[in-house]
This record gives C-alpha cells, structure tokens and sequence, in this order.
C-alpha cells in the first residue's frame, strides 16, 4: 500500500474486511473483524474519506456501481483488472509490435499550472517514448502503450488529469505514418 494516503488504506482496510467477513464462516472471526472494522471506521475523517474514494477510483483500485435502489456499492477491483507495473521510468521503452494494429494512441492531458513540473516532466517522457506531439498537450502514437501510459501517470500523480483515447483514424494519417515508419 505504498503511496497511498491514511484514509485510503484505512478504506481498503475496510474493503478487504468486508471481504474477509464474507469468507469467514467462525461467528467469533466475524466479531472479530467486525470490532476492528468499526474501530477504523471511527478514526476516519468524512471529508478525507470522499477523497480517498475519489482516489482510489481512479487509480483502478475501486470500482463504483450506482444501484436502482439509490444506494452505492464500494468494491475492490478483481485481480484482473488490478496492474502491477514495474519500469524503471527513465529507461522505459515501448516495443513495436511485427504488425500494426491500425490505432491510434492519444494521450490528452490538461494538468493545472500548480502541477506545472509534473506536467513537463510528462511531455518529456512521452517524447522519450517516441510519442509525436500533435499539439501541446495532445500526444500520438501507433502501437500498445496503455500499460506504460498508466504507469507514468501514476508516477507523476496526474491521473485526473491525463486521458488516453484510442482512435481508429486521424485526418493526417498519412504523415503519421511517415513519421513512424508504419
């Protein structure tokens, strides 16, 4: 649970207690997790709580479903969808594959100027990954890179501000496709 913040370890905290109470048949265990539970539950502050869930959100870690009844459901991601990504961001590479699939990649970001450094130091790595820039903030590039894309984003702490689109056709294709050799 590295980089994460108190209220948002204490929301997994809860998650994962949730969970265990689930898989627990013993009544005395369910007890048990319950007292904790509510102990940590008691420690959180409202507000860092809707932050941490916001958060939480969207680093993928949580997903959010809105039922017919009104009510919301918190829930931890399935492993699938949970990445474990590992670069070492100053040598990270992204391979071409043999064929190109015919799709864009292109990361849109809008990053507030009170993140200015984070913001130029994603232009640089996107640059330093071969991406072309399109216009200040809008980057292209031909081949699979979400994996990577995601783990810049985490570093650099922008996710809410950063998008990653994949198109199937850019007006200007042909120079595109110049540029990356496809």
């Amino acid at each position: 649970m590295k980089g994460l913040g108190p209220a948002q370890k204490k929301l997994l905290i809860l998650l994962v207690g949730a969970t265990s109470m689930g898989l627990t048949y013993s009544f005395s265990k369910q007890l048990w997790i319950l007292k904790q539970m509510g102990r940590e539950w008691n420690k959180v502050n409202r507000q860092a709580l809707r932050r941490a869930i916001e958060s939480l959100y969207k680093s993928k870690l949580i997903d959010i479903k809105e039922n017919s009844d009104g009510s919301t459901q918190i829930f931890i991601t399935k492993s699938g969808k949970i990445k474990s990504l590992v670069y070492d961001i100053d040598k990270m590479t992204i391979k071409k594959p043999k064929i190109w699939d015919k799709k864009w990649r292109m990361v849109i970001f809008d990053i507030p100027e009170n993140y200015k450094k984070a913001r130029e130091a994603m232009r640089r790595h996107l640059k330093n990954l071969g991406f072309y820039q399109l216009q200040k903030s809008v980057f292209v590039f031909p081949f699979e890179c979400e994996n990577e894309i995601d783990f810049v984003i985490e570093y650099f702490n922008v996710r809410s501000y950063v998008r990653l689109v994949l198109a199937g056709e850019i007006d200007n294709s042909l120079h595109l496709r110049k540029i990356f050799n496809i």
